[in-house]
């Protein structure tokens, strides 16, 4: 049942019903993917995520998109106690999220991730990988128990390496649509392995996934193709962004040229969805007249999650009235209130987001504990803090 009210009235676009590929959404608001760091060191899920994504579910939310989740037990994990999919004790354990949320009303997708050289946390193996032997610029996050020095420098990954990497991300889908995950999300943006495939200063290859864009977007295109066969029944979609968790300011220099190469090769892949990470919101690139969801949905023809300073739901509802994207997807508006489509809806106010309500895990009464020590809504921001918001779009 959809959510009513005052506030579904006035914002009609942003309460009415979607679909992808066949899984039915209550409203457009979307829980996007926000890295935690709560399972277990070896990458489990525990009851605490459980609740943490249930909470969403009976927010009113019309799906909820986990955080990045590794694929394989050797270079993909970036994060300690990030959770895993590389097995099938780790995909087992995701079963009580998935049972949680779907018994709350809601679908919900797994994002599955290899942070290739933006790794500040392996319990596996030693070192990184990426598309060629580039020092990440920026320093590791403090916020997920980064050491606040740079990025150690990867190695380039061989053929043979690519190979194994695009077949695990294969596994990773199976395993998540055979324990019931409704649909999948490639996280390919902000910095990670398939990003630096795809930027040019972390892309010095001299073969054919180096140089123009046609050969920086294959090792994205090889990914989805490999994810959409393993997966060939529930949505399987990607995310693309321009900027990167340690890089704000990355821009794709062939613009809208770029944009139409991109968004085209992988739509035709078969996949369902893009997902567009912008923290410039709807701003408008590469002098076009839309922002880069909106070129998304121009390029590719496909349903696209708008991302990026919609907490407002102004900006929301504008989103999808002007074509910029189908759904949105939210971060610091779910972090601070899990329940913002009921309050929205009701025409209610939901807690506003303070950079002091970032943690590197996930709790059930983080939100309780801040505003408990904050009546105000407000709390003395750092540096640190301010640095870690610009991060969760």
């Amino acid at each position: 049942m959809g959510l009513s009210g005052p506030g579904a009235e006035a914002y009609p676009h942003i309460f009415s019903r979607g679909k992808i590929k066949g899984v039915e959404f209550a409203n457009r608001c979307v829980v996007s993917p926000m890295t935690r760091t709560s399972a277990s060191e070896d990458g489990l899920v525990t009851d605490q995520m459980a609740e943490y994504y249930a909470r969403y579910a009976r927010g009113g939310w019309g799906m909820v998109m986990t955080e990045g989740v590794y694929i394989d037990l050797k270079y993909s994990q970036g994060y300690a106690f990030q959770p895993g999919i590389a097995t099938d004790e780790q995909a087992e354990s995701w079963r009580k999220v998935v049972d949680a949320v779907h018994a709350e009303g809601a679908p919900i997708f797994m994002q599955i991730f290899h942070c290739g050289a933006i790794n500040q946390g392996n319990n596996w193996v030693e070192g990184s990988i990426s598309a060629s032997a580039v020092t990440p610029v920026g320093e590791q996050i403090p916020r997920y128990r980064g050491a606040g020095t740079g990025f150690q420098t990867p190695r380039e990954i061989t053929r043979e390496e690519m190979a194994q990497v695009i077949e695990d991300f294969g596994h990773a889908a199976r395993r998540a649509a055979e324990i019931g995950f409704d649909g999948v999300e490639v996280h390919g943006a902000n910095g990670y392995l398939p990003d630096q495939f795809l930027t040019v200063h972390t892309n010095l290859r001299e073969d054919e996934y180096g140089g123009p864009i046609e050969n920086r977007v294959r090792f994205h295109c090889e990914v989805m193709q490999s994810v959409r066969d393993a997966a060939p029944d529930i949505p399987v979609g990607v995310r693309i962004s321009q900027t990167k968790v340690n890089d704000f300011t990355y821009v794709w220099p062939g613009g809208d040229d770029d944009a139409k190469v991109i968004f085209s090769a992988i739509a035709a892949t078969g996949i369902d969805f893009f997902d567009c990470s912008a923290h410039l919101g709807l701003d408008h690139v590469f002098g076009t007249d839309h922002s880069l969801s909106g070129l998304a949905h121009r390029h590719s023809g496909l349903p696209v999650m708008a991302n990026g300073k919609l907490q407002d739901p102004s900006e929301a509802e504008r989103a999808l009235v002007e074509g910029e994207g189908e759904f949105v997807a939210i971060a610091k508006g779910a972090m601070a209130d899990p329940k913002w489509p009921q309050k929205i809806a009701a025409g209610e106010t939901p807690y506003g987001f303070d950079p002091g309500m970032i943690m590197p895990y996930a709790t059930l009464d983080c939100n309780e504990a801040f505003w408990a020590e904050n009546p105000d809504g407000k709390s003395k921001t750092t540096v640190e803090a301010r640095d870690a918001a610009e991060g969760a779009t």
